[in-house]
């Protein structure tokens, strides 16, 4: 396939769909964008990557505490395109496009939609706020999908960025090298290099979004010195499991990517399907910690609805006692720590 599905009509022809659904499924379509690439097409046979990037009727239903900005960005978006949260970071979000639209997406009712891109004007009033705010060490670039743009629109965003001297660190949000890889080439491969450090945080899911070309995009990242994170969402019928959790993690760190953040799935309208519950996501974490490398430990995090920020989620292994602490090791087994 050499052409990006966008409409139900699309899905259809492709067999992805029923006929039955497609009323349905044209009002998804109209609240929230749809993109399956054509690299990804050709690994839609795995159950745990259709699932992300295929539509369902089920996101036509919202339970009453789901919200159209689940972790706050309007609250805390100064300018257009610029998200303070954090003191020492900002987010920047240069575009709203991106090659796929992940059926979880926190941002899906505002990705895809509208204008696709920032003007040169309103980049630049962004850059104006990140300089006069000299506590922000660290910019993220996300999106939207930041790697979409041309290597010489990011070359230009990089370059501003650095003549701002209390910026030390830039960092990519993306899932370009896994859904579409053939835009990891040497043009982009000179504009990330062009500055050190330059960190790009890799959005994988499911061990299998590891294709051949996806390695290929991979090697060709870390071949050249870019240090790779990787960040996953635990979803209900993709990963919830620890044999697909510690093959993620371990494919991860075997291709040179240091697993990073294990999200909770975002209070988003029209998810709940994908959501497992908090107790469930400690237990996969237990299991994981017990068994699998340090290495492949990423933090379980919550992202706190109403823009609170994120918040580390995972089991805890120390109870405070009147002398000490009780505190269990990697099998559960509890052991006495005194100070």
């Amino acid at each position: 396939m050499t052409k990006t599905l966008r409409e139900v009509s699309d899905l259809a022809a492709a067999g992805l769909v029923a006929e039955s659904e497609l009323a349905k499924l044209a009002v998804v379509a109209e609240k929230y964008s749809i993109a399956i690439s054509p690299h990804l097409q050709g690994l839609l046979q795995h159950e745990g990557i259709r699932r992300q990037f295929v539509p369902d009727v089920a996101e036509l239903i919202s339970s009453k505490n789901e919200l159209t900005d689940p972790i706050g960005d309007q609250t805390h978006s100064p300018i257009k395109g610029l998200i303070h949260r954090y003191p020492d970071r900002c987010l920047l979000q240069p575009v709203t496009m991106c090659p796929v639209y992940c059926r979880f997406c926190f941002r899906r009712e505002t990705v895809g939609q509208g204008s696709a891109a920032l003007t040169a004007h309103e980049l630049n009033a962004c850059y104006e706020y990140i300089q006069q705010h000299p506590e922000i060490w660290e910019v993220i670039l996300s999106g939207g999908d930041p790697l979409i743009l041309k290597p010489k629109q990011l070359q230009q965003i990089i370059t501003n960025l650095d003549q701002i001297k209390h910026v030390e660190i830039i960092r990519f949000h993306t899932r370009i090298p896994t859904v579409d890889p053939h835009r990891v080439n040497l043009d982009l491969i000179k504009v990330l290099t062009q500055r050190r450090p330059i960190y790009v945080v890799l959005h994988i899911n499911h061990p299998a979004e590891f294709s051949p070309a996806a390695l290929d995009a991979i090697n060709m990242l870390a071949d050249n010195g870019i240090v790779l994170l990787g960040q996953s969402v635990l979803l209900k019928g993709v990963n919830d499991n620890i044999e697909t959790l510690s093959q993620l993690f371990r494919a991860m760190v075997k291709y040179r990517i240091k697993p990073y953040y294990l999200h909770h799935v975002d209070l988003a309208a029209g998810t709940s399907h994908f959501r497992t519950t908090i107790a469930r996501g400690q237990e996969l974490m237990t299991q994981l910690r017990g068994t699998y490398s340090g290495l492949c430990q990423p933090q379980y995090v919550l992202d706190i609805p109403g823009g609170a920020g994120k918040s580390p989620i995972g089991p805890n292994y120390l109870t405070s006692q009147q002398s000490g602490y009780q505190i269990a090791n990697f099998n559960g087994k509890e052991h006495f720590y005194e100070e």
